[in-house]
């Protein structure tokens, strides 16, 4: 194992950068070039079947299905003209990864050949094998039918040969069994709200869009290194590894030149991103070494989950042909920062406002604030929710650490923001405004600049903070579907919203005039949801007082943190917004609690055999070499000089025979651990189990392991060390 360290540091070090041949046209030509967009829609379909998609695309008209078998045919036909041979419906299960089965479009033509057909019922619907999907138990182990819908608001797109449709997946019963039939509903939910609500300021508006602009952090490794550390081949972490010397201390790596092996895999990633539609923006080295990120431009947020599961897929694709293994674990080295992927989520309508953008008008500002203070009242009622919505078994390693959001959800606006909605909260109504002629309004409050965003300086402890026109939840783990996330901040939004306009109505139908009324429900809100707002250090010991105090959920067990999804105010706001049924959020939480309890499980099975079957022979191996050197130095010497000449070995014998037995001691702990967890019947008690009694064993393991590390001959570790896995490349 040793020589195969050793090997893959010689060959990693051989490696340059692979020639990328820039295509002959600006990206503005190749953009899109294997999605059946609009421009390629107009192109292929009967103008009479393009209107009526784009209709669905943009109105929310339902499919009819009697369009289908011609969209297919053009579908067909341009995926043809680019050398595809089949089609699959793609899809998002609870895997947090994407799914695919592949058909050809080749059908017998009843004469003893061959033709090649797609027809409208392959491309609205499939019947995928839903047995081995994650299910929660929605089904009966013996079941296994499932159905996947196209979703025509998504683009379809080529991937080699292979023609993807985006469809959601669903039950044989109908209930959803991925991440894109409930974000689909969440999206509906706070259109169909936040609509409603500009109705007060702006008629004319029709529609309601959510936005999304995801930034996606991510390790590079070189290749031959990683298969030369079974744990991160298997966990997609490490689980032992002591600090390099040099790690980010100098954050000379942050914003850094950037290697030219990775300018080259970042160089051929952006070309095939951007021929699948994905509008990648910007790119740069994160703070820790090895470390990257890729942000896009903001997209609608249903297409922006779909471009940034493509992407984590493409991302691995790219990789290896440049001889790297991409790591997208929230936590993948120790010591060092983690993999985050902020969400900057946003609303506008379909004329184009931006409804957490100040304007030049009262009434302007006045709906600014409204969307403003809503946001914060969904964020507040359900903190813990969104904060459940991101957790996992891997983003558990990041969260809280002074290098991500703490594990407690709260909300910082700035200086201006804050006091413009303390005044707003403070001040007597009747001089909070006055009313000129028939429909005239003037609003006693702190001049709103257009931007806010350069007002106040950012706050990177915040979980949510408010950036000038939009939010950016940063507490979202690398790996994760953003879906998860979204679907919650939707969904609360939506309701806020919906109970919002509900109070504002009820006053008015008592006689109270409408902008009076709309003050009136904001100066409420303002003080119901003052604990969310929080623009302080989110790291200190401080503000876990102080939150538990405001009744926040400070909860950091992720297992724990999962039953806010069966909470009943949870429950009331899903079924309320007609996302997800209780049966659905049940089975949900059994499938996060399964995925934790396999993930450390999977995490401690691996590190007890390499602390078994690597670690300790490696350090016996090196102590046998040692209390050789002492008896021959005994030989020389003597007893007494020769073992005071040894002082220093004898040391390290011992030290290593403390740290082995600890080791196996450990481990043994570990099993039987485990051995217990394991028969526990209710999936949340071993999720618990699993947290409370397996993880922390496993780091006490690490922490003797990485001061074997430290004293053991470099020559004779077998595992590359962070300064090999962090730095070459």
């Amino acid at each position: 194992m040793a020589n195969l360290r050793f090997g893959a540091v010689e060959e990693a070090f051989k490696k340059r950068p692979l020639e990328v041949a820039a295509p002959t046209e600006r990206p503005g030509e190749f953009y899109g070039k294997y999605v059946f967009n609009r421009t390629k829609m107009y192109k292929y379909l009967p103008v009479d079947i393009y209107n009526k998609l784009v209709d669905v695309m943009d109105n929310g008209i339902r499919l009819d299905r009697s369009i289908a078998d011609a969209v297919a045919e053009g579908m067909k036909r341009w995926a043809e003209e680019h050398g595809a041979t089949h089609y699959t419906h793609w899809f998002q299960p609870l895997t947090e990864g994407t799914a695919e089965k592949h058909d050809a479009f080749i059908e017998h033509d009843g004469k003893g050949g061959m033709l090649e057909e797609f027809s409208g019922k392959l491309l609205v619907q499939q019947e995928p094998d839903a047995s081995s999907f994650p299910n929660g138990g929605i089904r009966n182990t013996f079941e296994a039918r499932g159905y996947s819908a196209w979703d025509p608001t998504s683009p379809v797109f080529i991937i080699d040969d292979t023609l993807c449709i985006p469809t959601i997946f669903i039950s044989y019963t109908g209930e959803a069994l991925d991440y894109k039939a409930p974000l689909l509903k969440s999206l509906r939910a706070v259109n169909t709200a936040a609509t409603r609500v500009c109705h007060y300021f702006n008629p004319e508006v029709k529609q309601v869009h959510t936005n999304l602009g995801w930034e996606q952090e991510y390790f590079l490794v070189d290749e031959d290194l990683y298969f030369a550390r079974p744990d991160l081949m298997l966990t997609g972490r490490t689980l032992m590894g002591h600090d390099s010397a040099k790690n980010q201390q100098m954050d000379d790596h942050y914003f850094g030149t950037i290697p030219e092996r990775v300018q080259a895999f970042m160089k051929d990633l952006e070309i095939q991103a951007l021929e699948l539609g994905i509008p990648c923006k910007t790119r740069h080295n994160e703070v820790a070494p090895g470390q990257f990120e890729l942000a896009p431009i903001f997209e609608e947020c249903n297409l922006a989950v779909d471009h940034n599961m493509l992407l984590m897929s493409l991302m691995k694709k790219v990789a290896h042909k440049h001889s790297f293994r991409v790591l997208l674990h929230e936590k993948p080295f120790g010591g060092i920062n983690g993999s985050g992927k902020h969400n900057n989520w946003s609303l506008s309508t379909d004329n184009g406002i931006l409804l957490h953008k100040s304007g030049k008008t009262p009434e302007d500002n006045l709906r600014f604030v409204v969307f403003i203070v809503e946001t914060l009242m969904a964020v507040y009622k359900h903190n813990g929710l969104l904060k459940a919505s991101v957790m996992s078994a891997t983003n558990d390693h990041r969260l809280g650490a002074n290098e991500a959001p703490p594990a407690i959800i709260s909300s910082f606006l700035g200086k201006q923001l804050t006091d413009l909605i303390n005044h707003i909260e403070k001040a007597d109504k009747d001089d909070l405004f006055t009313f000129s002629g028939k429909k005239g309004m003037r609003l006693d409050i702190p001049e709103i600049p257009e931007l806010l965003i350069d007002n106040t300086d950012r706050n990177r402890t915040s979980p949510f903070a408010f950036t000038g026109n939009r939010f950016e939840f940063r507490a979202v783990g690398s790996e994760a579907n953003c879906a998860s996330a979204m679907i919650v901040l939707n969904t609360s939004v939506a309701e806020a919203l919906t109970n919002f306009a509900a109070r504002v109505d009820a006053l008015v139908a008592k006689g109270e005039e409408q902008t009076s009324a709309i003050i009136d429900i904001i100066r409420e809100d303002i003080k119901t949801c003052k604990p969310i707002r929080f623009d302080g250090n989110g790291y200190s010991d401080a503000w876990k007082e102080e939150a538990a105090k405001r009744g926040l959920d400070c909860e950091s067990s992720c297992p724990v943190c999962f039953d806010r999804y069966l909470d009943k105010d949870s429950i009331t706001m899903f079924e309320d917004m007609n996302v997800m049924k209780r049966n659905e959020l049940e089975a949900r939480n059994e499938v996060k609690w399964e995925t934790y309890t396999k993930k450390i499980q999977i995490e401690a099975r691996v590190m007890g055999d390499l602390a078994m079957n690597h670690i300790i022979p490696v350090a016996t191996h090196y102590q046998s070499q040692l209390a050789k050197n002492v008896q021959n130095m005994v030989n020389i010497f003597g007893d007494v000089e020769g073992k005071q000449l040894s002082e220093r070995n004898i040391k390290i014998i011992r030290e290593i025979a403390e740290r082995t037995n600890i080791i196996e001691t450990g481990v043994e702990e570990l099993i039987n651990a485990r051995k217990v967890a394991n028969k526990i019947e209710d999936q949340r008690e071993r999720a618990i189990s699993y947290h409370d009694s397996i993880a922390p064993k496993m780091e006490k393991i690490r922490y003797q392991i990485d001061k074997l590390e430290l004293i053991v001959s470099d020559e004779l570790w077998t595992l590359p060390k962070y300064r090999e896995l962090l730095f070459i490349r």
